[in-house]
């Protein structure tokens, strides 16, 4: 089983930004998170990150036909990108949505997410454990 778990914007600051948000671990701390959990559970991962929402469309289009399912947090694209939410349906690769702290207790605008819409499932407040979630969740989903 191979997952691409893509990182929107700003993540790569994580440590720096709002630490009472998201934690005082580092980006790398995460990257490496995420690589030990995939391993542990047989899990080919490639992880990839960006800043701009053309390179995750792009990046997201680039994973059909080598990607077994995407976990995806789009950051602060969940709430505006129809672009990605499009780009997830077009490839219609099985997706797990994923948000480090608790969108659902932020501000009013989080409520919103589009490219949820397209994914089979949302994990949301827990940290890092959300992306480990994902991957478990993938790999049960695409047994069936």
């Amino acid at each position: 089983m191979k997952v691409l778990v893509i990182n929107g914007p700003n993540i790569n600051m994580l440590g720096i930004r709002e630490p009472a948000v998201y934690g005082s671990q580092n980006f790398q701390d995460l990257l490496k998170f995420i690589e030990q959990s995939a391993a542990e559970e047989g899990i080919s991962v490639d992880c990839y990150q960006s800043n701009h929402e053309g390179d995750l469309v792009d990046k997201i289009q680039a994973a059909y036909g080598v990607y077994d399912g995407i976990v995806i947090n789009p950051a602060a694209y969940t709430h505006t990108s129809v672009a990605i939410l499009d780009a997830l349906k077009a490839v219609a690769i099985p997706a797990v949505e994923v948000h480090i702290s608790k969108v659902s207790e932020r501000e009013d605008f989080r409520q919103i997410s589009y490219a949820g819409k397209a994914c089979v499932k949302t994990y949301a407040g827990l940290g890092f454990e959300g992306y480990r979630q994902g991957l478990l969740f993938l790999k049960e989903y695409l047994k069936k």
